[in-house]
């Protein structure tokens, strides 16, 4: 059963590649959904897949990429929406 979550995350998260390694993690545990940049400095994240998955997601945005200094990590599970057939970066 596939579950979704959806996470801010706060810190210095822009402009250190985040949203890409978080798609390529997305991508290598088979979730759907997207990351995007929001314009108050945080990242936000939508993931749909099985709890497992989501739970590795989750444990990967605390740490994010190489250049990243993650402070918080707000997470929310809520319902699927069925609606995403990849992991894409999108513009909010």
């Amino acid at each position: 059963m596939n579950r979704c979550i959806r996470a801010i995350i706060y810190g210095h998260v822009q402009g250190v590649y985040f949203r890409y390694h978080t798609r390529k993690e997305a991508t290598r545990l088979n979730l759907t959904g997207w990351v995007a940049n929001r314009i108050d400095g945080t990242v936000e994240v939508v993931a749909e897949g099985p709890e497992n998955a989501l739970r590795e997601m989750i444990r990967f945005l605390h740490q994010g990429s190489p250049g990243a200094r993650v402070e918080r990590v707000e997470v929310t599970w809520q319902a699927t929406s069925g609606e995403f057939n990849e992991f894409s970066v999108i513009r909010l």
